[in-house]
């Protein structure tokens, strides 16, 4: 085990410090290349679920291409090349023949994953909402812990983030969609945190196709003062309509591209700072001996489990942060104003 630790020490070493192993001999190299971990590879996307070191180690996940006008099922990568009809280059399946894949819509953990959040939030607000329509909670008080937590975080996004930041005729058309991405975000997040879990927020496409759907939201529900003050600015002269429009134009999308990078960014930073945190074990291990490693294990095991308890608070924050983002976003578009004040400016 001990050859092991010190290749993931070295690995470990380079991702923090950025030194090379150019003194060591090609062969050395070339063995090391083979034992080596990446961290950055423990949060990227796969299509493979790592569970080792149980017994079944990985799963490799269904692979579902879309090529030459015809859909593709294996029940694996391996499954894929095995049918000689697609093949691996780079790490990446391909046809055989030279072509591309059209649409590739296999499962990959970050997609699994997202599942098992949505799964989770139906499993648990489906009874609940049954319960409730038994009166339970509605006309009288709730029962257990469980729908008392629940219930008082339902509450807290209808009051503190919806009726907070839309208005009070509108606040409850969009409600469902906010407590759903709250609750889905929060789970993402927190499976992230279990050893064999990975967090879907931690790909940039999962946290952008959210960010898109608030986008689209919120610009279906405009009101007609939100782009007239996009497209004409009532009130101000023409030239600076010229110089404001395209600005304005721009920050349409500039506001759902901040929700996305915001809750991307975040929970990718987060899993790596607690590898890297362990890995300095190991580093110390290499640098001074095992008796230092030893000695100092406590130390980055402690700061370790001080940065997950931060990681399991950040990944309610930032669900919190998302929803309300973007029910200010959607207050803003649908804010209305009775009359318009044209405003004079000398020489206009």
């Amino acid at each position: 085990m001990r050859p092991f630790l010190r290749r993931l020490l070295l690995t470990l070493l380079i991702l923090t410090t950025g030194i090379s192993l150019t003194n060591a001999s090609e062969s050395a190299a070339e063995k090391e290349d083979e034992n080596r971990v990446d961290i950055l590879s423990k949060v990227q996307n796969h299509y493979k679920w790592d569970l080792s070191p149980l017994p079944f180690g990985e799963v490799e996940l269904p692979r579902i291409f879309l090529y030459d006008s015809q859909l593709y099922v294996y029940g694996s990568t391996t499954a894929a090349t095995a049918s000689e009809t697609f093949t691996t280059k780079d790490h990446q399946v391909v046809p055989a023949d030279g072509g591309h894949i059209t649409l590739d819509l296999s499962i990959s953990t970050h997609l699994l994953f997202f599942w098992f959040s949505a799964l989770i939030t139906m499993l648990i607000f489906i009874p609940l909402a049954n319960r409730y329509r038994k009166g339970v909670g509605k006309e009288k008080e709730p029962k257990g812990v469980f729908q008392n937590m629940f219930e008082a975080s339902f509450i807290f996004v209808r009051d503190e983030v919806c009726r907070e930041n839309i208005p009070d005729k509108h606040y409850k058309k969009f409600l469902p969609y906010l407590a759903t991405a709250f609750f889905t975000i929060t789970f993402m997040n927190l499976l992230g945190l279990l050893p064999w879990g990975t967090s879907s927020t931690a790909d940039v496409t999962v946290t952008a196709s959210l960010a898109l759907l608030t986008f689209i939201i919120t610009q279906v529900n405009a009101s007609k003062e939100h782009w007239k003050e996009v497209f004409w600015f009532p009130g101000v002269p023409s030239w600076v309509r010229v110089i404001m429009m395209p600005i304005e134009f721009i920050g349409l999308f500039t506001k759902p591209f901040a929700l996305a990078v915001r809750l991307f960014a975040n929970m990718l930073s987060g899993k790596i700072l607690i590898f890297s945190i362990i890995g300095l074990i190991f580093v110390f291990a290499e640098m001074f001996g095992p008796a230092v490693a030893y000695g100092s294990s406590v130390l980055w095991i402690a700061f370790a489990v001080f940065i997950y308890v931060i990681k399991a608070f950040v990944a309610l924050l930032q669900a919190y942060i998302f929803v309300m983002l973007s029910a200010l976003f959607i207050g803003m578009a649908m804010e209305e104003h009775e009359e318009h004040e044209e405003v004079e400016y000398a020489g206009a």
